[in-house]
């Protein structure tokens, strides 16, 4: 039977792709770590919403995410074991986000995160996946990564966002705007 644990993570570096060895608390380590909790926080909201069409999606997501944590873990001059993420990728996410938010009220203000409790988990998604965008950018000043990650997470938070909004709209639950007072 093999064991969940081997002991070589009991010491303060950590492999990439290619043998480069790096510590567990660098910029790199900490990128596809947001990623994985990214991932996370998707199945839970898998696990909350009963639409199949958005069960699919957010599925595509996490394994697109898995994908991402390879490309990160690659440097670019290593022969990557899974394909890296392309701007095909980064499309695909452009031609969903306008298919939902073509039927959505146009917004001038903005919104409090919540109403139905799936829009509050992907309002959840959407704010841990703009920390993971601000952790690539910090990254890249450090390292040179594919750019088309970067641009992936930026359309999967706007995205998210999109998706929070439609959640309320099927839930029947009225977004709350912001109002300065």
């Amino acid at each position: 039977m093999t064991k969940i644990y081997n002991r070589s993570g009991d010491v303060i570096h950590t492999s990439l792709f290619g043998g480069e060895q790096i510590s567990k608390d660098s910029l790199i380590v900490a990128a596809y770590g947001t990623i994985d909790e990214l991932n996370s926080f998707l199945g839970f909201a898998r696990a909350r919403i009963a639409e199949k069409d958005m069960q699919d999606m957010l599925k595509d997501f996490q394994d697109q995410l898995l994908k991402i944590g390879s490309d990160l873990a690659t440097p670019l001059d290593k022969k990557p074991l899974v394909e890296r993420i392309s701007a095909s990728d980064v499309k695909k996410l452009e031609e969903i986000i306008d298919r939902y938010d073509k039927n959505l009220p146009k917004i001038n203000r903005f919104i409090i995160p919540g109403g139905s409790v799936e829009s509050g988990i992907l309002h959840i998604c959407r704010a841990v996946c703009r920390r993971a965008e601000r952790t690539l950018v910090t990254l890249m000043k450090e390292r040179q990564i594919n750019d088309e990650v970067l641009m992936y997470i930026n359309r999967l938070s706007d995205l998210l966002f999109v998706l929070a909004r439609e959640m309320n709209k099927r839930r029947n639950s009225e977004e709350e705007f912001w109002s300065e007072r």
